[in-house]
């Protein structure tokens, strides 16, 4: 396929691996899987070895393996237990001392089944490898992104417009607080209406926020802090730069807002990657010291929110620059009704 980059992908894991000292890795994590070998259902288990790689399904989705894997992958389907099929084709390859697994994303009954499946190699969780190769985008990443954004604001442009004071909350979107349940309040003229949303291209996530004042004009207060919030991202927008830690980032918006007398009501970080995963690498949070990719394609959702006010647009760092930020807020100033 045009621009495949799949065992390109694979071969730089095998670069983490070799890192780490493992021989191969266990990828159980379907963003990952998928990111890996193109394939997009709901089962399967991939062991990235050496020289090879194995690709494990059920049987219901033989025809969507031959599609979207294709010759990149050994492909087994099992009509039974995937696991039990997977020890039999690692007991085919010998001179394997460590095995890794995702150990982020495993179960107490994926450890046991490690530790019962009686392999002659040594089977560890690694660190999330694959995760850091997805923290770098490549322009077809990117584009996907572009687009899920692209169609998310067009569908915002048609729900505002039917949008209207008396609606309850959970006919129109989520609440104003960060990952709150929306409720069965009405919404009354005045009130702050906080739109978190987003949308897919090709599995690759959108995720924007948008904050609206219904029935009427914002008032005084309204403004002043919808204006900080504002602030504070393009303070951060501007200044983000690869290499600069995920706590340096996010304190660039978080002073902003400290010097202003809002630090308390900041509780969340500054942002997350988006990509397969709507929340994935790298974080932009005071608990992160990790840098930013230094290679070009990191994207960034910047979620800037104070009080129940929110603006999240994305940034993608490019070394010592950014491009593809996402455009002012819908309704800015503006009334709905």
């Amino acid at each position: 396929m045009p621009g495949d980059r799949r065992a390109a992908r694979c071969e730089a894991l095998r670069g983490l691996l070799q890192d780490e000292g493992l021989d191969g890795l266990i990828v159980m994590h379907l963003p990952n899987i998928r990111y890996l070998t193109g394939f997009s259902g709901t089962a399967a288990i991939v062991a990235v070895l050496p020289h090879e790689l194995i690709f494990l399904s059920d049987f219901r989705y033989r025809i969507q393996a031959e599609d979207e894997v294709g010759d990149l992958a050994r492909v087994e389907i099992e009509t039974s237990d995937l696991w039990k099929r997977l020890w039999q084709v690692l007991g085919e390859y010998s001179g394997m001392q460590a095995m890794g697994f995702e150990g982020h994303c495993a179960t107490v009954s994926d450890v046991q089944r490690f530790s019962d499946a009686g392999l002659r190699m040594r089977v560890q969780p690694a660190s999330q490898l694959v995760e850091r190769l997805r923290a770098q985008k490549d322009p077809g990443e990117v584009a996907a992104i572009r687009e899920a954004a692209r169609l998310a604001l067009e569908a915002l442009e048609a729900s505002l417009r039917c949008i209207r004071v008396g609606e309850r909350e959970i006919d129109v979107a989520r609440s104003a607080l960060p990952h709150a349940r929306t409720s069965q309040r009405e919404i009354g003229s005045g009130d702050w209406l906080l739109l978190d949303f987003g949308a897919q291209v090709d599995g690759y996530c959108a995720d924007i926020t948008r904050t609206v004042v219904m029935g009427r004009q914002a008032d005084e207060r309204q403004r002043t802090v919808y204006e900080l919030v504002r602030e504070a991202q393009l303070a951060a927008r501007e200044s983000i730069r690869a290499g600069m830690t995920g706590r340096e980032a996010d304190g660039i918006a978080r002073s902003l807002l400290t010097r202003r007398g809002f630090g308390e009501a900041f509780g969340h970080s500054l942002g997350h990657g988006l990509g397969l995963e709507v929340h994935e690498g790298p974080r932009v949070s005071k608990a992160n010291d990790e840098p930013l990719p230094e290679r070009a394609g990191a994207v960034v959702g910047r979620a800037d929110g104070i009080a129940g006010v929110g603006v999240a647009d994305r940034t993608i760092s490019r070394r010592l620059r950014r491009y593809g930020t996402g455009g002012r807020a819908n309704g800015r100033h503006g009334h709905y009704s």
